[in-house]
């Protein structure tokens, strides 16, 4: 009898662990990237032609983060590699998250509890992840790179500015090839060592957040206690950046932190997804004037898609902020930053990008404005600022 009941314990055990790892992830990612309902988008010919000699890039996704495999497209979430093809998605920046506080929000967010461990331990992730953050980045980076290995040369890790003209050369030739950039979003992976940057820069690493929901070792995020600056931790880290030709993703930093980096950094910054306070007024989004503070320096923001971001998630609400943008930083300075599988809900997934592009010629874009905030604004940033070779 005992032994019966042992077995049956057991079974009990194996059959939890099974539902944790195998359905739980699914249940919890279909709750929180949602695709919010909409007719079918009709493009008319004049969108399709354009949209397909685009290169469109977009600056943020956390799609690393969910038990998906990313090589086949998938009725959860807003992003995969066939749906980046469908889209015509050439370039895009997948971010890592590492540590998400309890009871999310765009206002007072403390760093003491993290649901991201909860994840890591219900999809079955490596033991070293369960109290390592740097082993959560170094994870989802060797995800990444497992998804380029497999892809049969349909996704590329770009590291370097010859890498993505080789990417571009590839795209023009006609082939179907996505690159794919790593951004860790926050750099409490570095857990407080710059030595860390040096060791997931030679793994990978080329875009670094800075701070995401909670302040950190770096400074005080836009969402956290403080409202700090940069620490002199901060500081070290954005010099060792500049040095290494990693580029500074400011997106969730304090205002103060957004104008101190602006001060030291000897590199442009990116604001990898977000909005603008004049057009959405909500604690996602930086002022008009910081915005063009980031732009006089070089910068780059990627308009989001999500409520938080752009207040109306329809294709007229996007494309309406963007505009907006463009008014402000000039076209030079806008690109897409969907924060695609980031816990929000979106009315365009990335197979439904010519959308915005219709949308745009709609609204009286200009070719050049449209061609540069889908993709070329992004590429020559990208190509400027990543490592030579």
């Amino acid at each position: 009898m005992i032994k019966k009941i042992t077995m049956g314990f057991i079974i009990l055990l194996m059959l939890i662990g099974a539902a944790l790892h195998w359905v739980a992830p699914g249940l919890v990612e279909g709750g929180m990237n949602e695709n919010l309902p909409h007719k079918d988008y009709v493009i008319n010919e004049e969108a399709q032609s354009l949209h397909r000699s685009l290169f469109v890039a977009d600056l943020h996704a956390d799609s690393l983060l969910w038990k998906r495999d990313l090589l086949k497209r998938s009725e959860r979430g807003h992003l995969d590699l066939p749906r980046l093809l469908s889209g015509n998605v050439a370039l895009q920046v997948f971010s890592a998250t590492t540590k998400s506080p309890a009871g999310l929000n765009y206002e007072i967010n403390e760093a003491v509890s993290d649901d991201i461990t909860k994840l890591a331990l219900a999809q079955f992730w490596p033991p070293a992840t369960w109290t390592s953050l740097f082993a959560r980045a170094e994870y989802q980076l060797d995800k990444l790179k497992g998804f380029a290995d497999a892809s049969e040369d349909r996704l590329r890790l770009i590291t370097s500015a010859a890498e993505l003209r080789a990417l571009i050369k590839k795209r023009n030739d006609g082939d179907k090839v996505v690159g794919a950039v790593y951004l860790i979003e926050g750099a409490h992976p570095l857990e407080g060592k710059v030595d860390n940057l040096n060791r997931l820069f030679d793994q990978g690493l080329r875009v670094m957040g800075l701070v995401h929901f909670f302040d950190n070792e770096l400074g005080g995020s836009l969402h956290g206690l403080s409202r700090a600056g940069l620490t002199e931790f901060g500081r070290a880290a954005v010099k060792r950046a500049n040095e290494l030709n990693v580029i500074i993703d400011v997106a969730h930093s304090s205002p103060k932190m957004v104008r101190e980096v602006l001060e030291l950094s000897t590199k442009p910054v990116i604001l990898s997804h977000g909005g603008v306070i004049g057009k959405c007024d909500k604690n996602r989004n930086l002022s008009d004037e910081l915005m063009r503070s980031i732009a006089e320096k070089g910068g780059l923001l990627g308009v989001g898609y999500w409520d938080g971001a752009v207040c109306d998630t329809s294709p007229e609400g996007i494309v309406s902020s963007i505009r907006y943008a463009i008014d402000l930083m000039g076209e030079d300075h806008v690109s897409l930053g969907s924060d695609y599988d980031g816990a929000v809900a979106v009315a365009v997934d990335t197979s439904e990008l010519a959308v915005l592009t219709q949308t745009m010629l709609q609204q009286g874009f200009t070719e050049q404005e449209i061609r540069k905030v889908m993709g070329l604004n992004a590429q020559r940033f990208f190509l400027d600022n990543l490592p030579m070779n």
